[in-house]
């Protein structure tokens, strides 16, 4: 049976659902004990969604048996619906093809070499056919994040690292591809798949911090992404780590962007060393025991674990995850990282859980793929 389309759902369904998107295969009586449901009721919401090939059930008997009544929990197809995910960069725009659990089907990239909004929307639209064209079945929905202010899943108020101000960039792209189309806030979209299908998944309450071109902040609390209009402004990119560190380009002395970003950390060991020196050969000459090398990366790994502890003083997580193309810094610096987080705590406090994401790009636009999984799911 081919499954029929998955449309926002409301009520016990939903959360059925869900559930079994995320978590599954589930069996019936884990369904029961998680929804707080009698076996009569479960089966009575299940019914529907079985015929509509919403669910469908999976052997979970082991090879050869034959004994007792075979076990058969519930389970969504992923490979029912495709998204595909772009992330924009100042240079760049990355696209993922995925599946509904967002498992990466196929990766393509296309050069941003002029910034008009226009220019950008036809090379964004050309990347979503080229991916799209490669997909088992017609593309579902698509999800496009950037580095800015981003309003109502379409506008883009503000995105310095493109120059923009006021593009409707949703309406362009829909325009050009016939397909829905939601953008969001890039540190928005990987805290939500971070959420939903990665390292914090799993996790009532983790915070994300990313490093790279900016640094970046999101936070889930009791199961949800806490956000509000203001949230992709970057607040915390000023965030003071290091009163004695360099200026940022707004003058604050040691902030997360002075401290933390790749410019600011391959600027300074660049005029260290009298020379052009790019972000990852800079931790390399750290690794290799480069004093001007090691002390700058160093001061960032001290200044990272700032960012860390006071993410974990103020929040509390479970765990804090770690992404962005420049988090090899966590790496390199660990030592650092670990005595600036400890400096920062009480010593009575447990330290939390620390992952690190791939600084590969396929991991933001991931992101963005999710943003649309989760609209096309939720509705919202």
């Amino acid at each position: 049976m081919t499954p029929a389309p998955w449309g926002p759902l409301s009520g016990p369904g939903h959360a059925v659902a869900l559930d079994v998107l995320l978590d599954g295969p589930l069996s019936r009586a884990e369904l029961s004990r998680r929804l707080d449901l009698s076996a009569g009721s479960l089966t009575r919401l299940t019914k529907p969604l079985l015929d509509a090939g919403l669910l469908v059930e999976v052997d979970d008997s082991p090879a050869g048996s034959r004994v007792g009544r075979p076990s058969r929990p519930l389970d969504i197809v992923p490979e029912a619906h495709h998204f595909v995910g772009v992330k924009i960069t100042g240079d760049t725009a990355h696209g993922v093809l995925t599946t509904l659990r967002a498992g990466v089907v196929d990766s393509a990239d296309a050069p941003l070499d002029d910034h008009s909004p226009f220019t950008v929307a036809d090379t964004v639209a050309g990347l979503i056919s080229e991916l799209a064209a490669g997909a088992p079945a017609d593309v579902t929905a698509v999800g496009v994040a950037l580095g800015g202010h981003v309003v109502e899943a379409s506008d883009v108020v503000r995105a310095p690292f493109l120059g923009w101000n006021d593009v409707p960039l949703g309406d362009m792209l829909r325009s050009r591809t016939g397909l829905p189309v939601v953008v969001s806030n890039d540190v928005t979209a990987l805290t939500e798949a971070t959420h939903w299908f990665g390292a914090g998944h799993g996790a009532a309450t983790f915070s994300l911090i990313t490093v790279g071109a900016g640094v970046g902040f999101g936070l889930v609390a009791h199961g949800r992404l806490v956000t509000n209009e203001d949230a992709s402004l970057g607040l915390a990119s000023h965030h003071p780590l290091d009163p004695s560190g360099p200026p940022c380009f707004a003058g604050h002395r040691g902030c997360a962007v002075a401290m933390l970003t790749i410019r600011s950390i391959a600027t300074q060991v660049s005029v260290a060393l009298g020379r052009e020196v790019a972000y990852d050969e800079a931790l390399d000459l750290a690794e290799a025991g480069d004093p001007a090398a090691r002390r700058v990366v160093d001061d960032a790994g001290r200044a990272l674990g700032r960012f860390v502890a006071a993410a974990a003083n103020f929040t509390m997580p479970e765990r804090v995850v770690l992404g962005g193309e420049g988090v090899r810094l966590a790496d390199v610096a660990r030592e650092a990282m670990q005595a600036g987080l400890r400096a920062d705590r009480d010593p009575l406090a447990h330290d939390p859980v620390i992952a690190t994401l791939s600084p590969s790009f396929t991991e933001w636009a991931r992101g963005a793929a999710v943003i649309a999984i989760q609209t096309f799911v939720l509705g919202t």
